[in-house]
């Protein structure tokens, strides 16, 4: 339960991320040299990355939380 809500909270932030860099293509765009403000590869590629990010900053910490003995985890807390 605790991976989909994490990872809800992920996609949530890239589909923020993606609606506000396409607003903001327009004033970013003179910084870019050879790519087009709004390439939708650039996108695309940048938002597979970030769900990747957030996928792994999901699993690792709840698979080292999983193997860990639910007495070890009270005792030391």
């Amino acid at each position: 339960m605790g991976y989909f809500r994490a990872w809800n909270f992920g996609l949530v932030g890239v589909g923020v991320g993606v609606a506000v860099g396409l607003l903001c293509a327009r004033w970013v765009g003179s910084l870019l040299i050879q790519l087009s403000a709004d390439d939708p590869l650039t996108f695309a590629a940048a938002a597979g990355f970030l769900c990747a990010v957030a996928l792994l900053a999901t699993l690792l910490p709840a698979g080292r939380a999983a193997t860990t003995a639910p007495t070890t985890a009270l005792r030391n807390d």
